[in-house]
């Protein structure tokens, strides 16, 4: 079964310092071209959520790799009649040579990968978004790189304050990579948001610490971080309950009054899109401390990076 990219932990430890040059070295050549590394070869794109940054960064990255993404919404399948995930997968690897996959349930994506015969990139689930996370760290990285230029060391023991929705697919993907990467991450939301069982299973099967804390106060989740970080308080699946959100997440927003409570070279960063004067005022949003811009384009060089380094496992 080929390796794939499901979940933060799938890169060992030992590896995240190639990933994290190899998306270096991708992002300086692009501008005169770097080699057709999957030349020839068909991508399927199985988007069952709308999307701008997943979609075209996986398109023009797989593009500008060689190969050719083929983009399959969920009405263009019999995926959406009925056919299982495991023929699903079954098929597709007789015909493809990887599989990108957006969609709402975290075990559909690995039942892809476990039945399939080719790598799999989880591009978004309900549950988590690894792709981002290690854009994010690839972000921050290049900022922290050491001197010998090791990638990776220079996240270590650095601070996240995760601030609003500590449930979503966000939060538990700072968890789980924050962990992997050896960084300290800090929540602060609703009591009723506190993350759930659910990812300390996972930071328990990866033989990772809980290295998470949770608060209710988002000056003390700021205080001393490196990075404060939040997305939107009402998530794709939830405009039902906007109402009831918007008023819940009111005391969370990033403000310059929660930056100051962190180091004062913190940086702010955001998954986009934004709901600016929601989870972020314009003031954090539009300061030279907002990095936002940085963390989507990168999104492009370290999904190249991945499909790169994935075939370097097949």
């Amino acid at each position: 079964m080929a390796r794939s990219f499901l979940q933060c932990t799938d890169i060992p430890a030992g590896e995240l310092d190639s990933v994290f040059h190899q998306a270096a070295a991708l992002k300086a050549e692009r501008p005169r071209g770097h080699p057709p590394f999957i030349e020839g070869q068909t991508w399927a794109l199985i988007f069952h959520k709308p999307s701008t940054r997943t979609r075209v960064s996986f398109e023009v990255g797989i593009n500008e790799l060689g190969g050719y993404p083929l983009y399959l919404e969920q009405s263009q399948t019999q995926m959406g009649r009925g056919e299982s995930v495991a023929d699903t997968a079954k098929v597709l690897s007789r015909y493809v040579h990887g599989i990108v996959i957006r969609t709402f349930d975290q075990a559909m994506v690995e039942e892809l990968a476990r039945e399939g015969s080719v790598p799999v990139i989880n591009g978004l689930t309900d549950l988590l978004h690894p792709c981002q996370v290690y854009s994010d760290a690839f972000t921050l990285a290049e900022r922290w790189v050491d001197e010998e230029g090791e990638w990776a060391a220079g996240l270590k023991g650095r601070k996240v304050a995760f601030i609003g929705d500590t449930a979503s697919n966000m939060a538990h993907s700072w968890i789980l990579g924050g962990a992997h990467f050896g960084m300290e991450i800090a929540l602060a939301g609703p009591e009723a948001f506190r993350p759930g069982a659910a990812i300390d299973a996972r930071l328990k099967a990866a033989g990772l610490p809980l290295n998470y804390t949770f608060t209710t106060d988002p000056l003390e989740a700021a205080a001393g971080a490196d990075v404060v970080y939040t997305d939107v308080w009402v998530s794709m699946g939830d405009e039902g309950e906007r109402a009831e959100r918007i008023a819940a997440f009111a005391p969370f927003q990033v403000n310059d009054r929660v930056m100051a409570a962190a180091k004062p070279d913190a940086y702010f960063m955001h998954c986009l899109p934004a709901h600016v004067g929601e989870e972020v005022s314009e003031s954090v949003y539009r300061s030279e401390r907002s990095i936002v811009l940085d963390q989507a384009e990168n999104r492009l060089h370290m999904q190249k990076a991945l499909i790169v380094h994935l075939q370097e496992e097949v």
